[in-house]
């Protein structure tokens, strides 16, 4: 039997017009609401069945009247910087309010250093399940951006976090992901700086003139590398000389907090589990996965990925393009070994190694992602 998704609330008003027209609550799920100026008495409201994450209520809305109903209650978390049921994705103003290089009290600061000082404190149970429903709801903030409709085609890029804005590679990947999101692909990358900034600035100056990639990587190599002074304010400096409305996805996390998220991207979703957000970044490119230079970690997606693909783990199998042929061929041999593993496969069509952007893109038009049955 096809099991629908519970009807979810967010905001009171919508809480509210469903209650006045006398429906039912049952299980539905409440999230991060403050209940206590609504009727959820017997004759107002049914709640068998239902989930209530994080709310507030009043003294005759206790959580065991509640339960006693048929709910069920998850208490809120208090004393912590970041809401672990939150209803929707990070924004880049959100993350990086109250930020000055000088002092720099932002919200991502604020939740990366509680999370680094919850990892040195030992084990606290409370604080593990706090920021695991928090990336529950970060999970489930992004299916319901991935799924709209028409749905979007990801194309996921990695690479070095410490790639400089001036290296021919950051170039090379701005070009790529603006090509891509003017062909209509819907670009991701790991949220950080390095390759995964180019990524969402290439998507972010998709609508501006062919000439704004130049003047923008300008500004930005001013201040090269994200340990240099300067950084976020070249990237603002980028935002308000092209305004744009063009959308793709970051996807870091904050067990590597003390690299800034860069600021191109219009959806964050910011993880505290490094592991998660790694899997699942992999797993929603369908469209394929492009390597551009990196070290140990982008290493580590490569095989991730071509263990994905190998089992068609998620029902599908979609293209790895390398690029840079020095990198992947001639110092580390990593395409030549993913090249023989997918020997007899189908995926191992869906391989390519090049240095040309263009060559990139059509290739990730060539390719649409195939069925595992078909392999």
């Amino acid at each position: 039997m096809q099991q629908h998704k519970p009807r979810t609330f967010t905001e009171l008003e919508d809480l509210r017009s469903v209650l006045n027209r006398g429906n039912s609550l049952d299980h539905c799920v409440l999230q991060g609401l403050d209940l206590r100026g609504i009727r959820l008495d017997p004759e107002h409201a049914s709640v068998a069945g239902s989930v209530f994450l994080g709310c507030s209520f009043s003294d005759e809305q206790t959580p065991h009247l509640l339960q006693g109903r048929g709910a069920r209650v998850f208490p809120a978390f208090p004393d912590r910087p970041y809401n672990p049921y939150r209803s929707a994705l990070y924004t880049w103003r959100e993350l990086m309010e109250g930020y000055n290089e000088e002092e720099d009290h932002s919200l991502d600061s604020k939740v990366y250093n509680h999370a680094l000082a919850a990892r040195s404190g030992g084990h606290d149970i409370m604080e593990d399940l706090s920021q695991r429903l928090h990336d529950h709801a970060i999970d489930d903030a992004l299916q319901d951006l991935l799924h709209t409709s028409p749905e979007r085609n990801v194309v996921a890029i990695m690479g070095g976090h410490g790639t400089a804005r001036s290296d021919p590679f950051f170039r090379k990947v701005t070009k790529i992901a603006r090509a891509l999101t003017r062909t209509g692909y819907f670009v991701a990358s790991g949220g950080g700086p390095g390759i995964m900034e180019a990524a969402n600035l290439g998507a972010y100056l998709a609508p501006a003139d062919d000439d704004a990639l130049d003047h923008a990587i300008g500004i930005l190599s001013q201040s090269d590398t994200y340990r240099d002074s300067g950084y976020v304010e070249k990237a603002r400096e980028v935002l308000s000389s092209f305004p744009s409305d063009a959308e793709s996805l970051a996807i870091p996390t904050w067990f590597y907090g003390h690299e800034p998220s860069n600021l191109f991207a219009s959806h964050i979703a910011k993880y505290f589990s490094n592991s998660i957000r790694e899997d699942g970044l992999l797993a929603i490119a369908r469209h394929g996965v492009i390597y551009a230079p990196g070290s140990a970690g982008t290493m580590q997606e490569i095989f991730m990925d071509a263990c994905q693909n190998h089992y068609g783990t998620f029902g599908f199998v979609s293209p790895m393009v390398f690029l840079g042929q020095e990198r992947w061929s001639e110092r580390t041999g990593l395409y030549d070994l993913i090249k023989k593993e997918a020997a007899g496969r189908k995926y191992s069509g869906m391989l390519t190694l090049t240095d040309d952007e263009e060559v990139v893109v059509e290739f990730i038009r060539g390719h649409p992602p195939m069925a595992k049955s078909e392999d």
